[in-house]
């Protein structure tokens, strides 16, 4: 899954030849999952036409502050355009429209987006060799960088006018590639690796029947997500579960029962910088299983249990340089199980969650967690859905990194 994906990407284009490489930018950075509103300046619409880049987009082409085709004027605010991205891409940016963003001038409504946007700023210049070169272009460049922005640079190669060199824009998927590892270098989990367990685990009776809980996997899947986001390298163990993932970044291992997750746990555990235990793990499970399946005789049926094996523990009592999470469910005495759960196991974070809560538990989209680190200092937090949940979670792991 490419780091674009449900990002939003302002397309800023200016008057150039290179303009009509922006069709295929656009469809590349649709392909990647990203959201793109497309600004034009008024010179650039005699090389590449609004209706084909709104057709592309899916979205309104802007090139004025108000629509004058239409009876009631609608102003188009700059300000909201600008807030609403998460980066700015201005490709192709000629000399024109570079040395007017270098000095602040305002004269159409790219450039009054630009002064107004609050997201990272890319512009991948387009111009002939000779202008490219030029002392004012440079001071352009330097200007820009100095200002924060990122340049994605010209490509040598056949110009418009003729000539061969340097200042052709960058190719539309040169220009994806730079995005996605620009982006990626950035990302505040990158080089690290998360093991992370999810969903319940089913404890075999026989070969039909097993004890199982009602844990559906989504927030330990929606905290993979989260950390595959950030650039983090995910392990997800997960027992059996109906959610998905789709990210080159996350590693999933299939279990089923307790066993099998601590055998996964263990295996990866020394490589990792964190583990989070979102999963529900059965405390116990049948002392014998049957190999048949159980006939229904008797009116009366026991079964004997015996304790599963402690993942969190048996990781807490080997943990070396690991950021060690942990998950309570409690219905009573919440903080004072929290808290001891923290201590008994070694962990250096708690996340507590109460089924008295409304909106927690198992099989909701939202959940309401209480964070409890090692020095016993508790931090509630509202009710949240599970994704905004996760977002909270590795913002303590980024802290714990970082801070």
């Amino acid at each position: 899954m490419s780091v674009l994906n449900g990002k939003k990407i302002l397309l800023g284009i200016s008057g150039g030849i290179a303009a009509y490489k922006t069709a295929t930018l656009v469809r590349l950075f649709i392909k990647a999952g990203a959201h793109v509103q497309v600004i034009m300046t008024p010179a650039s619409k005699d090389f590449i036409t609004p209706l084909t880049l709104s057709t592309l987009s899916k979205n309104p082409v802007y090139s004025s502050f108000y629509n004058q085709e239409e009876e009631n004027e609608k102003w188009n605010n700059h300000v909201e355009l600008g807030l609403w991205a998460d980066l700015m891409v201005i490709a192709p940016a000629t000399a024109n429209t570079l040395s007017k963003m270098a000095n602040g001038i305002c004269d159409n409504l790219l450039l009054a987006i630009y002064l107004s946007a609050k997201c990272p700023v890319y512009f991948a210049p387009a111009m002939d060799l000779d202008m490219y070169i030029h002392p004012s272009t440079i001071a352009s460049f330097k200007k820009l960088e100095h200002y924060g922005n990122t340049m994605i640079p010209a490509e040598s190669g056949e110009l418009a006018s003729g000539l061969s060199g340097e200042g052709r824009m960058a190719e539309p998927e040169h220009i994806v590639s730079f995005l996605e590892a620009d982006l990626e270098s950035k990302l505040p989990l990158k080089g690290k690796k998360i093991l992370i367990t999810a969903g319940p685990t089913y404890e075999a009776i026989d070969p039909v029947r097993f004890i199982g809980n009602h844990s559906s996997g989504k927030m330990g899947y929606d905290i993979a997500q989260c950390a595959a986001n950030l650039g983090a390298s995910v392990i997800l163990v997960s027992g059996p579960s109906h959610c998905s993932i789709n990210n080159s970044l996350v590693k999933i291992i299939k279990v089923v029962s307790a066993q099998e997750m601590y055998d996964a746990c263990h295996k990866y555990f020394d490589d990792v910088d964190v583990a989070i235990a979102a999963a529900a793990v059965a405390d116990y499970k049948p002392k014998n299983v049957a190999s048949q399946k159980i006939k229904k005789e008797a009116n009366d049926f026991t079964i004997e249990l015996e304790k599963t094996k402690d993942i969190l523990s048996s990781l807490g009592e080997i943990k070396k340089k690991q950021f060690l999470i942990g998950f309570a469910l409690e219905t009573e005495n919440e903080i004072e199980n929290a808290k001891l759960k923290i201590q008994k196991k070694n962990l250096d974070l708690i996340i507590l969650n109460s089924l008295r809560d409304e909106g927690a538990g198992f099989g909701k989209l939202t959940n309401k967690i209480t964070f409890i680190n090692n020095k016993l200092e508790v931090e509630p937090m509202e009710l949240k859905s599970k994704v905004a949940v996760s977002v909270d979670i590795l913002n303590k792991v980024i802290a714990h990194f970082y801070e």
